[in-house]
């Protein structure tokens, strides 16, 4: 085994080089009354950036990311950095979390002890988990790949060498949302004998329904995706086709980076267009401080184009047992029909509230979720 304990500690410089870079920030003007038509507000992020320069405790942050059991491991010539929380339960199962952009480790931080230790929060110790976090490479605190290819089958095979190899796991499960849904239907197409089951909170299809399948429902959907592709998703097409143009503009500026990922917390969210009703400010500026400290922005956007360019024959349907949790504001969601002919959905969830970032909106209801899944799988 290659893992050993890990430690978050940021040098002075860095945090010093941000606070002079914040407060030399050149801001550009808006038109008045315009919201946040034209992208990220002008007046809510100056209000951001003025209490990242001047309230802000990294140090604090800091804290409490180092209260979690954190290693890196090299895997494949690839550091990998994780959590490894063990469950406190007579049995239990091991489970992968994945997570994705423009999100981090840290966006697990309040589901990781629910599902560890469910008894300690009111719940049942046969439902405790072994919960391994890793940072995807090219993200916080895992490697930025050297090399072209680091797509999410790769990061799928390397999440399962440190579930396997690395931490001696025979079987496990995997749960994710947004790249995290990827790498897990990845894992449980590509790899079924090791797989429990896979939970998700995004539905990544690869089918597409036939002219006499077109239910109003379906149609409604892809009304949805068409939207979405229209207004939305302009941030994935520049960084699936030129993610060094946009980094020299988001690593060198702190503000430009956080105009860049807290519109996505905004857009993706159920937060009625009201950012700090769901998140607060601590937890905007530390997923923002994931990238900034480790400069992985360039890196963790760069897998837009490997999966652009990615040269890998369609995934076929997943037969491992499926479950999702269908929250209300997150990307469009397949109806279930649709989705049942790429996986094998064993459970379905529509849920009331909550968006794309489940784990910071919702934990109570994603720790349930997830509990109630894998229960009748163990």
């Amino acid at each position: 085994m290659s893992h050993h304990p890990f430690v978050i500690h940021v040098d002075e410089a860095v945090l010093i080089d941000l606070h002079q870079r914040l407060e030399q920030t050149r801001w550009p003007d808006e038109i008045p009354q315009s919201g946040w038509d034209y992208g990220t507000n002008l007046s809510y992020l100056q209000r951001l950036v003025a209490y990242w320069r001047d309230g802000f405790d990294w140090r604090a942050q800091e804290q409490l990311l180092n209260a979690f059991p954190q290693f890196q491991a090299r895997i494949d010539g690839v550091g990998i950095h994780f959590v490894h929380m063990p469950g406190k339960g007579p049995r239990p199962l091991p489970l992968l979390i994945s997570h994705g952009w423009p999100g981090s480790f840290f966006e697990m931080y309040k589901i990781i002890r629910p599902l560890a230790d469910p008894a300690r929060y009111g719940g049942d110790p046969e439902d405790a988990f072994h919960v391994v976090v890793p940072s995807l490479p090219g993200f916080g605190f895992s490697d930025r790949p050297q090399q072209r290819g680091m797509d999410v089958a790769r990061m799928a095979q390397l999440f399962l060498q440190l579930m396997t190899d690395e931490l001696g796991y025979t079987q496990f499960g995997a749960q994710g949302g947004d790249w995290g849904s990827l790498i897990c239907s990845q894992l449980g197409y590509a790899y079924p004998e090791k797989l429990i089951g896979i939970h998700l909170t995004m539905v990544p299809i690869t089918s597409r329904p036939k002219a006499d399948e077109i239910t109003p429902e379906i149609h409604h959907w892809q009304e949805q995706v068409q939207q979405f592709q229209s207004e939305g998703s302009g941030y994935s097409h520049i960084q699936g086709t030129c993610p060094q143009t946009l980094a020299y503009g988001l690593n060198d500026s702190p503000v430009g980076l956080a105009a860049w990922i807290v519109e996505k917390f905004r857009a993706w969210s159920d937060c009625n267009s009201d950012l700090e009703s769901t998140f607060t400010r601590e937890e905007l500026l530390t997923t923002i401080m994931m990238y900034w400290v480790t400069q992985t922005i360039n890196s963790s956007t760069r897998l837009y184009y490997e999966m652009r360019h990615a040269h890998h024959p369609p995934r076929g349907r997943v037969e491992v047992p499926t479950g999702v949790a269908a929250f209300p504001k997150d990307m469009v969601i397949p109806p279930r029909a649709l989705a049942e002919k790429d996986f094998h959905i064993q459970h379905w969830s529509t849920l009331d509230k909550g968006g794309h970032f489940a784990a910071l909106e919702q934990p109570e209801t994603l720790v349930k979720e997830i509990h109630t899944f894998f229960r009748p799988l163990r």
